[in-house]
């Protein structure tokens, strides 16, 4: 047996954090005032420094009426107070398993600044006006993808898929308003708890974790990295 390449081998793959910390004292009262502050924060690294990629790429994990989980990266593409939005097919594997069961998770992996933020809340569909106004400003060319793909169907071909998104791109060429798919929109994700997760020396991170209270409120607790 060779000796085991550095390089190659996940186990000697190390990278120590030398980040400051976080503080309980430095957090907003509510989550989505301290999502908000470390979202740009984020963003000026991926745009100035082009250190982080894509920032609003979240993983998202949802799980069957089995338990049976799933993951897939989505892109953020709204949040507020009320939570965090994407939008997708509600004909996808995603769509269909919020449907069985609304508990889902959200991380946010932002590994060049040593951040992850993780959420844990409930799915709910967003308004037609809501999804319309969002598909208004998405590219043409993505307005066509929304039609031309069956998302998380099984296709015969790549040729198949190229075949319909041209046979859309005749029919509503650049320019010409495209409609809002029947079967596309938007979930806002309510979140229950948001930590949010800092890399430190030593493996010894910081873990600062929202939670939701029974009057609304929110409670900050510190988890053992």
């Amino acid at each position: 047996m060779t000796d085991r390449d550095p390089v190659l081998d996940p186990a000697l793959m190390r990278k120590q954090y030398r980040a400051e910390g976080i503080d309980e004292t430095e957090l907003a009262d509510h989550p989505m005032e301290q999502f908000a502050r470390w979202f740009a924060q984020a963003a000026v690294q991926g745009v100035v420094q082009g250190a982080v990629y894509e920032p609003n790429a979240m993983v998202v994990s949802t799980a069957d009426a089995e338990g049976r989980p799933s993951s897939r990266t989505v892109l953020l593409k709204q949040y507020d107070e009320r939570g965090f939005v994407f939008f997708t097919n509600y004909e996808s594997r995603k769509a269909r398993e919020l449907a069985e069961n609304p508990y889902v998770s959200l991380l946010f992996p932002w590994h060049p600044v040593a951040r992850q933020v993780v959420v844990s809340g409930t799915a709910r569909r967003t308004g037609r006006d809501e999804t319309a106004a969002y598909f208004r400003t998405r590219p043409h060319g993505s307005q066509l993808g929304a039609w031309a793909s069956s998302q998380s169907a099984v296709v015969s071909s790549r040729a198949e898929l190229d075949a319909s998104y041209a046979e859309l791109a005749a029919r509503y060429p650049e320019g010409e308003q495209v409609p809002v798919p029947p079967n596309w929109g938007g979930f806002r994700v309510a979140p229950r708890t948001v930590e949010f997760w800092q890399g430190r020396d030593n493996r010894l991170h910081d873990r600062l974790r929202y939670v939701v209270r029974e009057d609304g409120g929110w409670r900050v607790e510190r988890l053992s990295p």
